[in-house]
Formats: structure tokens, C-alpha cells, sequence
């Protein structure tokens, strides 16, 4: 950081990723977590986790200062889990579903946590073969942790188009850009959560819950963002898996730039409006069916507005914010999205480009996760 006394010390950064194990010849999904964690251990020690699915593998950094930490640290699980998977004939792919894999061949992996969540669930669990991105930002106060989960519902829409990864479910293509947001929607607890007047009306709520048996700790609230049950971090869950790991640098930078931009407003006694729920739903539905192409409503203004001008003004708002960050070249880096395409588009182009050969569109995936992952970690930025 620049050493500004505002952000001096928060806005640290913790980033999961949830990765799928595929075969390297056949191409669908795999259950090996057990073998990854085994022969992780040593590598990437408590980064690495099962998720629901034996098929799925989660990593974490740890507590990371800046963008330059975070570079390091998922270029790192990149690699190394993409030696572990090829040991065993597999092959690691970021992207937020897979291409054609059947949940119902799935096998789930052992463990109290995970037969709770099925029990209760059932098919709802066992078919959320879905794979996301989470950035945890760091803020210390909880009072100032509520409050800005409050306003940075209005951008989650605006994040979850740059990160559309999963237009493909059981073989065909949706017609959605991110169809991981529609099946994740299945479950309670999802979605654009409420605001809260203060952390101890969401902490009411968190035991009101817990006291009648609909959770047992604030873990099993899914929403898109919420306050950390026991990290002082805000986490923005709204994400699909980004397959380039540039794409999902520069977006984990718009992320914490956006969080630090809403704090300076925030100590100036200023804040961003609140919208009902429902009405940053309608953005939310745009952005997982359109993307980055289609158009959201500024509903500042009350009209429609194509993705790309929301864009550019989000960048020009959070500017003040990444220039203190040190993060100015990582943010304007979204912009090249709207060049490049997403995921998501890139899949269908592949798709369309090999007479619908959901395979063709795999093997794209495992070359895109790993493209300019195999060169040591960039110099980590001060700023």
C-alpha cells in the first residue's frame, strides 16, 4: 500500500478458488481429492481442502498484503496443483461449471460436514456441482464491515458478468452465461442478502437462526457478500471460477479497490445509496444470462445502460482507491475483458468453432487455466 493512514493495515486479501479434477484423456470429472490432499500436504499444506464433491478441490492463500501476495500465492496453487493432478493422469480446470460431466456420477466426499449438508438437502446438494471464486477483504471494524456489505451489493452484478465462466450444464449450452448462479440459487440462503441497520441486527439474525435449528453457525449463510462469521473480512461470493488467472487478478483488484473506495466515502461521511434487494436481482439476472454484452440499469438514472460504459465508470469511481493500493495497472486490466471475452464467451466460440464438441471446449479450459501460469510468480508490488 501507498501508506495512506485511511487504508493503512485493511484491505489485506484472501482469495479461494475452487478448481475441477478432470481426466486427462476422457476429459470429465474425476473423484482424486483424496490423492491430492495426500500429495499435498507437503506442497501446499492447509491452502488445499475438499469441497462436497471428490471431484472439486479448493485452495486458499493465506493473508495476503497486496495484489503482488496474491499473484504469487495463486500462480503457486496453479502450479502445484497442476503437478499433482497430471501425477495421477488429471488435469486441473477453472471455470465455474464443467462443460458436460453428470452430477448424478459424482461421488460425494466423506465426512460429517458434507452428509449433514445432503441429508438435509438432498438432490439440491448433491447436484451443486458448481465452482466459484471468493475474496475475502479485510476490515477490521465490524460496524464498517456491515456498512459496506450494505453498498457493495449494488456492483455485485457488474463483478459476476466479468467472471462468467459456466455457460455449459450436462452437455448443452444454457443460453446463460453463468449458469452456476441459477444452480446455486437452489439452495436457502443465497443470493443478494438484505442490509442491515447494524452488526448486531446481523448478528440477531445469524442466532435467531441458529436457535431454531435452520443453521448451525454463520457458515450456511450463502449469500453474495457477507460479513465473515469469524474473520474481520467482508467476502464477495458472487464470482464464477475465472479460467485465466490475469482475468482473475485484475478482478480480486476491482474487488479490494472497490471496498476501499467505499470506506473513503465512508469516512467522509458519505455512502453509496442502498436499492432494495430485488431490484439489484434484476442486474444479477441480466449479468448471469448476458454478461458483459448485454446492457444493466443504473437505477440512479432509471434506464438501461450498456455493461461496458458501467464498467468505465466504475473504474474512473474506484480510482481515488486503487492509486493508494498501488493497484491502478491490475484494475485497468478489466477493460481487456471486455476485449478478450470472458470465459463463458471464449467456450462458445470454441463450441460453435468445433461442431458442438463439448470436449473441444474442456481441453480449451485445461490449456486456458494454466496459459502463462508455468513462469515463476511476478516481483509482488509494494505499493
Amino acid at each position: 500500500m501507498s501508506g495512506s493512514p485511511l487504508l493503512e493495515g485493511q484491505f489485506t486479501l484472501g482469495v479461494e478458488e475452487e478448481f475441477q479434477i478432470v481426466d486427462a484423456q476422457s476429459h470429465e470429472l474425476r473423484s482424486y481429492i483424496s490423492k491430492i490432499m495426500d500429495d499435498g500436504k507437503t506442497v501446499l499444506r492447509e491452502r488445499v481442502r475438499a469441497e462436497m464433491h471428490q471431484s472439486v478441490v479448493e485452495v486458499g492463500t493465506g493473508v495476503c498484503k497486496n495484489i503482488g501476495e496474491v499473484r504469487s500465492e495463486l500462480t503457486e496453487m496453479r502450479l502445484e496443483l497442476d503437478k499433482l493432478a497430471r501425477k495421477g493422469g488429471m488435469n486441473i480446470v477453472a471455470a465455474g461449471t464443467h462443460p458436460f460431466s453428470d452430477w448424478k456420477n459424482q461421488e460425494i466426499t466423506p465426512g460429517d460436514r458434507y452428509q449433514v449438508i445432503v441429508q438435509d438437502m438432498q438432490d439440491i446438494a448433491r447436484g451443486n456441482l458448481i465452482f466459484g471464486l471468493h475474496v475475502h477483504v479485510g476490515i477490521k471494524d465490524r460496524e464498517t464491515a456491515i456498512a459496506l456489505a450494505n453498498q457493495v451489493r449494488y456492483f455485485l452484478p457488474h463483478l459476476l458478468a466479468l467472471s462468467t465462466s459456466s455457460p455449459f450444464w450436462l452437455g448443452r449450452a444454457t443460453g446463460q452465461q453463468s449458469t452456476r448462479t441459477l444452480i446455486f440459487k437452489r439452495f436457502p440462503r443465497t443470493g443478494i442478502p438484505p442490509t442491515f441497520e447494524s452488526y448486531s441486527q446481523f448478528t440477531e439474525f445469524v442466532n435467531l437462526l441458529v436457535k431454531t435449528n435452520c443453521i448451525d453457525n454463520g457458515k450456511k449463510i450463502w449469500w453474495d457478500v457477507r460479513v465473515h462469521h469469524i474473520f474481520d473480512t467482508v467476502e464477495v461470493r458472487i464470482c464464477d471460477m475465472p479460467t485465466n488467472l490475469e482475468q482473475e487478478i485484475a478482478i480480486v483488484s476491482l474487488i479490494q479497490a472497490l471496498m476501499a473506495k467505499l470506506y473513503l466515502l465512508l469516512r467522509r461521511n458519505m455512502s453509496w445509496r442502498h436499492y432494495m434487494s430485488p431490484l439489484v436481482e434484476e442486474n444479477k439476472w441480466r449479468a448471469s444470462r448476458y454478461g458483459i454484452r448485454g446492457k444493466l440499469i443504473d437505477f440512479g438514472q432509471q434506464q438501461e445502460r450498456p455493461y461496458a460504459e458501467l464498467l468505465d465508470e466504475m473504474i474512473s469511481f474506484v480510482s481515488e482507491a486503487s492509486d493508494m493500493l498501488g493497484t491502478t495497472h491490475e484494475v485497468e486490466r478489466v477493460r481487456r475483458i471486455l476485449q478478450e471475452g470472458t470465459s463463458a464467451e471464449r467456450q462458445l466460440e470454441i463450441y460453435k468453432n468445433s461442431n458442438n464438441d463439448t470436449r473441444a471446449v474442456v481441453k480449451w479450459l485445461i490449456e486456458e487455466t494454466m496459459r502463462g501460469v508455468s513462469s515463476p510468480p511476478a516481483t509482488a508490488r509494494t505499493g
